[in-house]
């Protein structure tokens, strides 16, 4: 049984200048521990209205996860 060490993300906004919801919301789909896409479409919603989203990423993949969201111009904070 594989348990890995969770990092907890919050994504405080989006600055990119034409932000994409469909890529935001997969690129949260795809990082976070959830993976649940019904959920990354909402979370997407919320953060592009300005409120800011927590989520939970596998602390293997959080490398990849913070380019991700780099590209995607979101300011995040890591909680500890």
């Amino acid at each position: 049984m594989n348990k890995y060490i969770t990092m907890k993300l919050n994504l405080l906004s989006c600055d990119a200048q034409r932000p994409d919801k469909r890529a935001i919301s997969k690129c949260i789909t795809e990082i976070s521990k959830q993976g649940n896409p019904s959920l990354s479409n909402e979370l997407a919603d919320i953060l592009l209205e300005g409120d800011a989203v927590d989520i939970e990423v596998h602390d293997k993949n959080s490398g990849s996860a913070l380019r991700a969201l780099r590209k995607l111009d979101i300011d995040y904070e890591i909680v500890e």
